[in-house]
């Protein structure tokens, strides 16, 4: 028993190794870049957040896919209009087809966001395109679902087939934009045991079906590891959840230093790595808001209201900038910090763009302030959700109501512009703008505000933020803020 345990120990060593982890991907970007090779005009795209791991920066484009598993395991599969990566179609109908690129760790081939997910994405929108647009003529357009049959059952794919309709009328009847497709999606895959690549028509006019081409990167091996005469482990899936191994690394900064840190010995690798991440962190540190993610990103503008609200992350650079800068701009700036004891309930007042002021704890910002930045620094964990909703949001809605009935445009930030900073954007717009993207203010009642408008305004910051993915506990928040007396929240 004690040799057995040992044995597993040493396995979960080796595939936690940072020095194995890096090299594994650099054999599977060699099969990636290979992929690529074949199909040079289809656009390479990472299905984030792993496949941002294997797809170079200098190859793939700026425009991430954000297909999850989840959303293909078994019994749970679905369509969610919260991550409906509707963005890709221009890019398809643009270049006739992309290439995805993802991974999975030891015990698939192929990840259930590329077996299932893009599968059923696909599908559903080629459903939809028969209910937007009526003169497509239903007989010749395809809208089977196809999955690999090496990774998805029969039953499991006809279970699938049954919820199709459901999930394109819920995106039909939505308020996003649905460009036309010129001919169907069709999903291929291609992993490293692939023996020939598929080939499609030159000409995209003659194409029945535009590809999207899903790359599982690694390969499968026995027990997710093997050994190569090279000095490493390879581990399958090296890119999965590298918060486990990657002591802070981050794909970008991977990237950004590649050739470095795989020419590094084992034993060096992780002073290195630490000491990147130091550098990367003390350039960050002084930041007030990003004028760029880091992913090269600007602050994005949400087109349905004009662009008088962006959402942003609070990363790095100091000078606050924004593509063509309003005259007029305020900002609400959200980090999540660890506050030991009763200071964990409070809150940093008003400060300038390009001034930090320290005010005594435990006070809350004024919303009416002459100041052009509201900060918060809320508690991480269990508590912020509650400070979410009894501090930030009544402190932040009533700031941007009065910054917008001024002329100012407002740029809402958090560390990652997915969660916190699209929930305070989304009460705002709920509540400040009409059913047109028009801003109308507080003093103008909105009868009409219920679950469903909410929806909506969330289709209207995801159709122009991809990246927005705010948590169900977010939204829940926000709901029970807008739609609940304030003696009834908990």
């Amino acid at each position: 028993m004690a040799q057995h345990f040992n044995a597993f120990s040493e396995i979960r060593k080796e595939s936690l190794d940072i020095y194995n982890r890096l090299h594994s991907i650099e054999e599977d970007v060699s099969f990636v870049n290979g992929v690529h090779d074949a199909y040079p005009g289809l656009p390479l795209i990472p299905n984030l957040r792993c496949g941002a791991w294997y797809t170079d920066s200098s190859r793939a484009t700026d425009v991430p896919a954000y297909f999850k598993s989840t959303d293909g395991h078994f019994g749970n599969w679905g369509f969610n209009l919260r991550r409906s990566n509707l963005h890709l179609i221009s890019v398809v109908i643009e270049n006739s087809g992309i290439v995805l690129v993802d991974s999975t760790r030891s015990g698939k081939r192929i990840p259930d966001a590329l077996s299932k997910t893009i599968p059923i994405w696909c599908s559903v929108i080629n459903r939809s395109m028969l209910k937007r647009y009526p003169e497509v003529d239903q007989k010749e357009w395809d809208t089977s679902l196809y999955t690999p049959p090496t990774s998805v059952s029969s039953q499991e794919h006809d279970q699938i087939s049954r919820r199709l309709d459901e999930w394109a009328d819920a995106l039909a009847s939505s308020s996003f934009d649905l460009p036309k497709l010129p001919c169907p999606l069709r999903p291929f895959w291609i992993t490293p045991a692939t023996s020939s690549f598929p080939k499609f028509d030159n000409g995209a006019d003659s194409r029945s079906y535009l590809p999207v081409i899903c790359v599982s990167a690694s390969k499968q091996v026995h027990d997710g590891a093997e050994r190569r005469t090279s000095g490493f482990s390879y581990i399958q899936g090296s890119g999965d959840d590298h918060e486990l191994w990657g002591m802070g690394l981050t794909p970008q900064l991977f990237w950004s230093h590649k050739d470095r840190l795989l020419s590094t010995p084992r034993a060096d690798l992780p002073e290195l790595v630490s000491a990147l991440i130091s550098s990367s962190t003390s350039k960050s540190s002084s930041s007030v808001i990003s004028p760029a993610s880091r992913s090269g990103k600007a602050p994005e503008g949400i087109s349905k209201v004009s662009d008088r609200i962006f959402l942003s992350t609070t990363l790095t650079d100091v000078e606050p900038t924004l593509p063509n800068p309003p005259p007029l701009t305020a900002y609400v700036l959200i980090d999540e910090v660890d506050l030991p004891g009763p200071s964990a309930d409070t809150t940093i007042p008003p400060t300038s763009p390009t001034e930090t002021q320290e005010g005594p704890a435990g006070t809350t910002p004024d919303p009416l302030s002459s100041s052009t930045t509201l900060k918060f620094e809320i508690p991480g964990g269990k508590k912020s959700q509650t400070f979410f909703l009894h501090h930030v949001l009544p402190t932040a809605l009533p700031f941007i109501d009065s910054k917008l009935s001024s002329g100012y445009n407002v740029v809402v930030a958090c560390p990652s512009a997915k969660d916190l900073s699209v929930g305070v954007a989304l009460g705002a717009i709920a509540r400040y703008f009409d059913h047109n993207g028009v801003y109308v203010g507080a003093e103008t009642t909105t009868p009409d505000l219920s679950k469903q408008t909410i929806r909506t305004r969330l289709e209207w910051i995801i159709a122009s933020c991809p990246r927005a993915n705010p948590s169900r506990t977010t939204l829940k928040r926000v709901n029970e803020f807008l739609l609940t007396a304030e003696h009834l929240r908990r």
